[in-house]
């Protein structure tokens, strides 16, 4: 009998810490202690992700150098019970925004040396307790406005050892805690205060303008926020480089004001040239020159005044035209112009800031022109010139309203052949030319279009504009009325060519026919356009239908041939 006690209380004896230490994690130890029962896990690359299956009667979490990347949605949710958790050290970069989800009990989290960039402050909805947050030695380099509104409880905020460079001043004026201590009524009881703590010395802060708001604040800290390095230092501009906080005077930002010595020049052909632009504001602008449509970067020398220096030698007939100095920074941005003339035996006959005008080869230059794209509110033109002198070719469009004098210019500088338009009107006529450097149009070298009418959603997505095209080609010192090749025509080009040219010739007996005709399209109104457009197309196809009969024989008529664009 006595015996079997015996074996009774051994047994007894042996199940007890079965009952007070439930299973662990391999590579990990439990422990229980006053606060509760402890998770720790040290050992190197233990896990690749958090595990899934923590115990869940655990009150602090401690996983450290396991080299995992992520806190995926609810990867504490088995652990309500936590009230300390540290992960440092691992390779943490991504927090999900529920990553904390479940989390209601715990009081500090600590994050230090892992790899973040940033942080989902919404995430701290899931934790009202929170009280202690380490993000020391990670890879921050932002701060949002609202990153402590979820924070009312913190009294340790550690940023220490980041990236951060600019801080507005309302990231911690929007904080409930530091309002709650500005308020009159909170700050007479002084024996309940409790003192809060914040660490940000050892950033790439740049003292610039925009720390004006973050340098006033840390000035006016007292008790009870403390700061953990009240020497916080300046890592740029260079000539603030190395200065604490306290010995710096900043001003408030400006948006750039532009200027030029000089907005037109006219210089002799060969002629060195140095352009120069000066730009006030601050924090510096980033500044460049442009030309046509390409972008010249210049030498700059920056002080209180960003000068910029343009360097353009021996000047030429291509360097003629308007070069433009524009400065940027965050508030907003300026610009300066010069217009600049190169002065040749034949300069007489330029337009002022473009170049020369063409020579008798140029007269003589064959363009091929062609809509090449329809997007919901515009079209697209491309066309290509066998030029003598590419490089210094210049192109003008001319673009408007069909009838009006008055149209808009754009000037194309050289080895550019393409142009869109956008942003068109429903139900109007519009017309567009292209013509070497500064050259009028004349017949034959323009492009007449109509948009569509607002019929249904269905049909405007669809078939928002429909091209009539008048003159299909650009010409110059080609017969008018020739037509262009394009890749939309599915028949032989050359064939259609002829057969126009001929329909064309047994037209022509009647000279004033084509006026008529040109004047009765002129005088449409915007309502009928689309009336017209049909009947050209329905000419159109027939006339490409017997062209394919005749030449594919025994092929399959296609049956949608069309200038429609899609």
């Amino acid at each position: 009998m006595d015996t079997m006690i015996y074996l009774l209380v051994v047994m007894l004896i042996k199940a007890e810490p079965c009952r007070s230490y439930p299973r662990c994690l391999s590579g990990c130890s439990c422990i229980d202690d006053r606060h509760g029962r402890s998770l720790i896990c040290m050992e190197e690359s233990a896990f690749g992700a958090i595990p899934d299956n923590l115990p869940d009667d655990l009150t602090k979490i401690r996983i450290e150098k396991s080299h995992f990347t992520e806190i995926p949605r609810g990867a504490f949710s088995k652990t309500p019970a936590v009230e300390n958790l540290w992960l440092n050290f691992n390779d943490i970069t991504v927090i999900n925004s529920k990553g904390l989800e479940g989390l209601g009990n715990l009081t500090e989290l600590r994050l230090q040396g892992n790899k973040l960039r940033s942080v989902p402050w919404t995430a701290f909805e899931d934790t009202p307790n929170l009280k202690i947050l380490d993000l020391k030695h990670n890879q921050l380099d932002v701060l949002p406005e609202h990153a402590l509104k979820f924070l009312p409880g913190l009294t340790y905020l550690d940023l220490s050892f980041n990236q951060l460079t600019v801080i507005s001043k309302e990231v911690f004026q929007n904080w409930p805690l530091y309002q709650k201590i500005q308020n009159a009524e909170e700050r007479d009881v002084t024996a309940s205060r409790t003192n809060v703590v914040l660490a940000l010395h050892d950033n790439a802060w740049l003292c610039d303008c925009r720390l004006k708001g973050l340098v006033e604040f840390i000035a006016s800290l007292s008790p009870p926020i403390i700061l953990m390095n009240s020497y916080l230092t300046c890592s740029g501009p260079d000539f603030r480089a190395g200065k604490f906080f306290h010995e710096i005077e900043l001003q408030a930002c400006t948006k750039p004001v532009v200027s030029t010595p000089k907005a037109n020049m006219s210089l002799p052909l060969g002629s060195n040239l140095t352009l120069h632009c000066y730009a006030k504001a601050r924090p510096d602008p980033a500044v460049w020159w442009t030309y046509g449509l390409k972008i010249i970067r210049g030498f700059h020398v920056s002080d209180d005044t960003i000068r910029s220096h343009l360097v353009i030698p021996s000047l030429s007939a291509a360097d003629r035209g308007v070069y433009t100095c524009t400065a940027v920074n965050f508030i907003g941005n300026s610009s300066a112009s010069v217009l600049l003339d190169v002065i040749s035996a034949d300069s007489r006959d330029d337009i002022a800031g473009f170049p020369a005008a063409s020579g008798v080869a140029d007269q003589n230059v064959f363009i091929d022109i062609r809509i090449a794209k329809q997007t919901v509110r515009g079209i697209s033109i491309e066309w290509f010139a066998a030029l003598e002198r590419p490089s210094e070719t210049w192109f003008t469009i001319h673009f408007g309203q069909a009838g009006d004098d008055k149209k808009e210019i754009t000037y194309i500088g050289p080895g550019i052949h393409s142009y869109s338009i956008s942003d068109l009107m429903p139900a109007t006529k519009y017309e567009i030319c292209v013509t070497l450097k500064n050259q009028m149009p004349r017949p034959g070298q323009c492009i007449v279009f109509v948009t569509g009418t607002d019929i249904t959603e269905m049909e405007q997505r669809e078939k928002l504009i429909h091209i009539v095209v008048i003159v299909l080609a650009m010409v110059l010192a080609v017969p008018i009325g020739m037509y262009v090749c394009t890749t939309d025509t599915r028949i032989p080009c050359y064939e259609v060519i002829v057969e126009s040219w001929k329909r064309r010739q047994r037209e022509s007996n009647s000279s004033g026919m084509e006026r008529e005709r040109h004047g009765t399209f002129d005088s449409l109104q915007a309502a009928s356009d689309e009336e017209l457009v049909n009947k050209d197309f329905n000419e159109d196809r027939k006339v490409r239908r017997r062209s394919e009969d005749r030449l594919r024989k025994g092929r399959a008529d296609q049956s949608r041939l069309t200038a429609e664009l899609y």
